[in-house]
């Protein structure tokens, strides 16, 4: 594939504080591209600054090539849609998807053939003479899409288009977006702080934190492969603990010495251990490699989400199996289920669940995003 955009060393910082620190992205051809990081990573100020919105103080920005750091956002074969769709209220369906097309002095008969197949790609047909303010949500965000997709940019910018909608309309959404892109062909690039959205939409996924890119990869590759703790914590749940790559396959944590899949690493070398909360079997005491006694159980449909104490650290187990609070277990773990990551400056920072509860999880999510 081609490249349509490339990011080089570009660097922000707003009242000299940083929010871009030195990064570097290829964006490609027909690819869906997420975004994705905490508030404040610098994710809104990359899509600002490939939409021209906003200027790096350091580094270039190509477009197929060439350097369009100069140009208006105007002049750029790209467009936006934002968390508020900016929808014209005094307009009809028709006539806020056309607009653009309007703008440009395009004749009749090809504005009507572009809008008509337009709404019809976002399920809009029939809709022409609707008012934007009588239409729901999601009807209104496929306005927005229509609108922005009319005039077939290269590049699509949608940032965080779905953080409005109710939770199962987001998910239909997100089915929607997929197909639009693909129908399309025109390269996405998606901005959310929403792990799930961006591994369920996502041909790529770049996740940032303060600044910085911390991994590049398909959705695959970031869950089973993180790079560093932030990582791994950010992308679903993780525990994470301190070990010792005692040498290639051979990693001691928790007291208990485990076979495993990585090699490389240095003999005796402190590592951060990743185990996925649904890849750990739950046995009799005796028969588990490691040993703790259940201090809460969450049912929550499918599983059952349980925090294990083994000797002060809290560990997360996802099962269908059901065990009581206060009962002592065994854990297992399969040589494959234990992914090793270099020490990093995240290191320490996440892993232990003592001060996990659903409903934090919940509040931080409900948290109205700050510019970024």
């Amino acid at each position: 594939m081609r490249k349509i955009i490339e990011l080089k060393n570009i660097s922000k910082a707003f009242d000299g504080e940083t929010v871009l620190d030195n990064i570097s992205l290829d964006i490609y051809d027909n690819e869906f591209l997420t975004l994705l990081g905490p508030s404040g990573c610098g994710k809104t100020t990359t899509l600002r600054i490939i939409a021209g919105f906003e200027q790096p103080d350091e580094g270039s920005v190509l477009f197929l090539g060439e350097d369009i750091a100069s140009l208006p956002p105007h002049k750029r074969n790209v467009n936006t849609v934002f968390q508020r769709y900016a929808l014209f209220p005094h307009l009809n369906v028709y006539e806020n998807v056309a607009f653009p097309l309007r703008v440009k002095k395009e004749d009749d008969a090809e504005i009507h053939q572009k809008v008509s197949e337009m709404l019809k790609l976002v399920a809009l047909a029939g809709f022409e003479k609707r008012s934007v303010t009588s239409l729901s949500g999601g009807q209104q965000q496929r306005v927005a899409i229509a609108r922005a997709l009319v005039g077939r940019p290269k590049v699509l910018l949608l940032d965080e288009p779905l953080a409005a909608l109710d939770l199962k309309l987001r998910k239909d959404m997100q089915q929607e977006l997929k197909n639009i892109q693909k129908a399309t062909g025109i390269t996405f690039v998606f901005v959310t702080h929403d792990q799930e959205e961006a591994l369920s939409m996502s041909d790529t996924v770049v996740v940032m934190s303060e600044g910085k890119i911390q991994q590049i990869g398909t959705p695959i590759d970031i869950y089973n492969e993180p790079k560093n703790a932030f990582v791994a914590d950010f992308i679903g749940e993780s525990n994470i603990v301190n070990g010792i790559m005692l040498e290639d396959r051979k990693v001691r944590f928790s007291g208990h010495v485990f076979d495993c899949v990585d090699a490389g690493f240095g003999k005796n070398e402190a590592v951060d251990v990743v185990v996925r909360p649904e890849d750990v079997d739950i046995v009799p005491e005796e028969k588990g490699m490691l040993k703790g006694e259940v201090s809460s159980v969450t049912f929550l449909g499918v599983y059952y989400e349980i925090i294990v104490d083994i000797a002060g650290f809290k560990w997360m187990i996802q099962t269908t199996d059901f065990v009581d609070v206060g009962e002592k277990i065994g854990l297992y773990i399969e040589p494959d289920a234990i992914h090793i990551m270099h020490k990093s400056q995240y290191s320490g920072m996440f892993g232990d669940y003592s001060s996990f509860s659903n409903e934090f999880d919940e509040l931080s999510d409900a948290e109205v995003e700050v510019e970024e």
